[in-house]
């Protein structure tokens, strides 16, 4: 356990990608089985103990701590698995069945998995007093399945392709075919077995990315050489099917089966298709494409209801091709794979599966007036794709481009704050922000439009972390009520990337990917934006 804590304190005070890759990489080559493979489904999201609630940590640290105080405590640290970890008063250690100095991550995993609830408060009791400051903070960080610690999951794919010397795209096609500690993953990687047969074809492939075009690029690219397709605002998706076994996942290869069911029931191809999930109707059943403000009631569930499904519902706007049946195509140029997706489309349902459509254009010039009024709202830009390019994993210059519309700015004043994670729990760095509006017998008062946590330098966040520290008028849990009056308040300037209709909001409407891109500190919170400026940039 204490290797494992040591990692996750390395990882948290270590800002650079490859520094991280090193950390994980020196891990996973020290430490032996089955601890590496449980830290690895625990950096990547996938360790399940299903027993431990925040809830029940909150008990069990007031048994041993005024309320008062901890709530204090928990204000200031901002994270719960630090605080209770920096607070927690050992009682006088009992024998148990685990060692206190050789306890080892494995034991801890699987034991916990085995509990009942009721068991679950006196062995985390136990272990809590049996560990270190820096042990308990991961052990409340492991169950409670909140690491925040700047590792993704496709960077500790990146650190296991480097400890063992093979391609990461062999490691995501395997990755949903195998479960915690991932004996045979390890085995393969230090070349002890040949690499593992997944008993299901419906697989993750690694997807192909494309880069930003810059104002250069233009200069030196032949259109004539590239195909344009509208770039939609859902979500990348790859569908895999095969003997009779549907998946579908995120671009970053996590299974989302479970919350979009219905598409995944429909699909009657075999092979694997990349594209956009949206909500709403297709063009194949002529229906509107609906903001991905709807497609949000979906995500990140396990599971939906019917009502949900007939409220939401979704479909697949396909942009390519991976394999035909059992044949990998991806070698094959774009303008193939196109009409091979034409045809396995047609095939498909019309009110789940559609083909994304082509853009005609002669000129960059052509294809800029375009991209400045796009026939859609949901559309937020343009790809560009070379007719020669196959399909390469990764982020490879050139071959596919993304041409995004300009984001839009509104200066809005800020309203909340709270406590970010990981090295900045210690800073309000979460702003939600407003604009003003009039309302029946209040006269001008701000409303909520968006919240944002990045877009600002470390400086920024200096100043706007004293700011509430400075003035805050009223506090509900973790979060600030900041003073935000016409003549004193602050000022920001958002960036974002468009607007959708919300019923979650007092103003009626959310900021799509909002930004801080400025402090307007040169502004007094009257000057800032009204909400039908916004409104009129919804309708247009």
């Amino acid at each position: 356990m204490k290797s494992f804590a040591d990692l996750l304190d390395r990882l948290v005070l270590t800002p650079s990608r490859n520094g991280k890759l090193k950390l994980l990489e020196d891990y996973f080559r020290a430490t032996p089985d089955p601890d590496r493979g449980y830290a690895l489904a625990a950096l990547t999201g996938g360790l399940e103990i299903g027993s431990v609630k925040p809830a029940l940590l909150r008990e069990l640290v007031l048994e041993r701590m005024d309320e008062v105080l901890f709530r204090y405590s928990y204000d200031y640290v901002g994270d719960l698995a630090e605080t209770i970890s920096l607070v927690w008063e050992p009682a006088t250690p009992k024998d148990q069945d685990i060692d206190p100095q050789s306890v080892r991550l494995s034991q801890i995993v699987e034991r916990l998995q085995k509990l009942s609830r009721n068991e679950t408060r006196g062995v985390m009791r136990d272990l809590l007093d049996r560990l270190g400051t820096s042990e308990r903070f991961a052990l409340l960080k492991l169950v409670t399945g909140g690491l925040r610690i700047g590792v993704s999951a496709r960077l500790a794919k990146q650190a296991l392709a480097s400890f063992g010397n093979k391609d990461i795209e062999d490691i995501e096609s395997l990755w949903h075919g195998l479960k915690p500690p991932y004996l045979e993953l390890f085995a393969w990687l230090e070349d002890r077995s040949e690499k593992p047969e997944l008993a299901t074809p419906a697989i993750f492939h690694s997807v192909m990315l494309a880069t930003p075009i810059e104002d250069r690029d233009f200069a030196i690219l032949d259109p004539a050489d590239f195909a344009a397709e509208w770039k939609w605002d859902g979500i990348r998706v790859q569908m895999s099917c095969g003997s009779g076994r549907n998946r579908l996942y995120s671009r970053s290869g996590d299974d989302i089966s479970g919350a979009f069911p219905d598409i995944v029931e429909a699909a009657r191809f075999e092979g694997v298709i990349d594209g956009e999930l949206l909500v709403g109707g297709t063009s194949r059943s002529n229906q509107p494409t609906r903001t991905f403000s709807d497609l949000q009631q979906r995500l990140n569930r396990k599971t939906v209801t019917a009502r949900m499904m007939e409220d939401y519902p979704v479909f697949i706007r396909a942009y390519d091709i991976l394999f035909d049946g059992s044949q990998d195509i991806r070698s094959e140029p774009f303008v193939t794979r196109r009409e091979r997706l034409a045809t396995l489309i047609e095939a498909e349902r019309p009110d789940r599966f559609d083909l994304s459509p082509l853009v005609a254009f002669s000129s960059w010039q052509e294809l800029e007036e375009l991209r400045a009024s796009p026939p859609d709202p949901v559309i937020e830009g343009l790809m560009l794709k070379r007719l020669d390019s196959t399909y390469q994993a990764g982020r490879a210059k050139g071959p596919w481009f993304k041409w995004k519309r300009d984001p839009m700015n509104a200066d809005a004043v800020l309203m909340y704050a709270q406590r970010g994670h990981g090295k900045r729990s210690s800073y309000y760095s979460d702003f939600t922000f407003g604009v003003w509006t009039s309302l029946p017998d209040e006269g001008d008062v701000l409303v909520p439009v968006g919240k944002a946590y990045f877009g600002f330098t470390d400086q920024e966040l200096e100043i706007l972390d004293r700011f509430v520290r400075n003035n805050t008028v009223d506090r509900f849990g973790p979060v600030r009520a900041v003073r935000a009056e016409p003549d004193h308040g602050f000022v920001v300037e958002v960036a974002f990337e468009g607007l959708a209709r919300s019923s979650r909001h007092k103003s009626g409407i959310a900021m799509r990917f909002p930004r801080i891109s400025r402090l307007r500190q040169d502004k007094l919170p009257r000057e800032a934006d009204r909400l039908e400026t916004l409104m009129a940039l919804l309708s247009n």
